[in-house]
């Protein structure tokens, strides 16, 4: 794992990581208003510290973790696409992305995935390594300094993290929860991006989604879902065969119950796999049943081809009936906004060009 960073702390460690170094406790308070609030990561640019710590500070609090590798930039600027590169070489993806009303950042929680889903650049490549706490919102905080610089066009504020980049959040349990921890506090002791614009998906990690719902932390739950029947989900999503359709939804509903948050069910509509008009009824059905529509909605995306997979989109036709029939069935249902298509903005499209 990487050296430990200021961001992998919570206020009080900080504290005492900087008295470790000889050094007032105060000083912990004034690397996290820099780092956190103002989203500066270089001790040189910190001119209240005296400049004989500043380089004690930076290789024990504020080592480099993440650096850039490749930027592709699509939709007239609006979507920025960032390769990172970690200390031991590993890489892992994140997108920037504008919209009128907000600035998203999409970030990964693990360089590659284990989970092994058939459709996903990333679940091909199988799993390098988790991210640390701090390696995660690294990917956020260099993505709120971009936004605000104007890299989107006009100066703007980053105010919503999904994670949704590569790998599965919940199998990187404890340092996905120190970087939830890290984005929603108010600065310095974190990022203060509103718990509200902060969304978490798995694939169905039963225990995980038990043991993030105690967390009381109340940010939105995506449940990766695809199919709404075992028979087919067992292959698409293998963690089907440990954790049924059933066993998922039942834990999403204790989440929405306990958060009072909608959780987000997401559908990647392949062509002739799983877009057949029964699964959006049986989709439908099962929603309301389990979940009731006032604590769900499904977010369908249509597919973003890898190159050379058997796996396709769904014409349009389809998929515009597949959300009516989602519809009938009483229950929220949007399409995803496609971004990135020209420069591999699914998670693990670039670095499988680059790896």
């Amino acid at each position: 794992m990487p050296p430990t960073h200021l961001a992998d702390l919570s206020p009080e460690q900080r504290r005492v990581a900087v008295t470790e170094l000889g050094l007032p406790a105060f000083r912990a308070d004034q690397l996290s208003r820099h780092y956190f609030g103002r989203f500066e990561a270089d001790p040189a640019a910190m001119t209240d510290l005296p400049a004989t710590v500043r380089d004690r500070l930076r290789d024990a609090l504020l080592p480099s973790l993440v650096t850039s590798v490749t930027e592709l930039s699509c939709d007239d600027g609006t979507t920025r696409k960032t390769l990172w590169k970690a200390h031991d070489g590993i890489r892992a993806e994140s997108v920037l992305m504008g919209y009128p009303d907000r600035a998203t950042v999409c970030v990964s929680s693990q360089a590659g995935c284990g989970m092994a889903c058939p459709f996903c650049a990333t679940g091909q490549g199988g799993l390098s390594r988790n991210l640390s706490t701090g390696e995660i919102v690294e990917q956020v905080r260099q993505a709120a300094a971009a936004a605000r610089d104007g890299a989107l066009g006009e100066p703007t504020r980053l105010s919503n993290v999904v994670f949704m980049g590569m790998g599965e959040p919940l199998a990187n349990y404890k340092r996905v929860v120190g970087a939830l921890r890290r984005i929603i506090e108010p600065a310095p002791a974190g990022l203060g991006i509103s718990a509200r614009g902060v969304t978490v998906s798995t694939v169905g990690l039963v225990p995980a989604i038990d043991k993030l719902t105690a967390e009381g932390l109340p940010v939105t739950l995506a449940v990766s879902l695809h199919t709404p029947d075992d028979e087919l989900r067992d292959t698409l999503v293998p963690v089907n065969n440990r954790w049924k359709v059933a066993e998922v939804l039942a834990a999403a509903r204790r989440y929405a119950d306990a958060t009072g948050r909608r959780v987000s069910i997401e559908y990647a509509l392949i062509r002739d796999v799983n877009d057949q008009p029964w699964r959006a009824d049986l989709l439908g059905k099962l929603l309301r049943e389990r979940l009731t529509t006032r604590l769900v909605h499904v977010n369908l995306i249509p597919l973003n081809p890898t190159p050379g997979s058997e796996w396709d989109a769904s014409p349009r036709p389809v998929q515009d009936e597949f959300v009516d029939r989602v519809r009938a069935a009483g229950v929220a249902c949007t399409v995803r906004d496609t971004r990135g298509r020209e420069i591999a903005a699914a998670c693990g499209q670039l670095a499988a060009t680059q790896s």
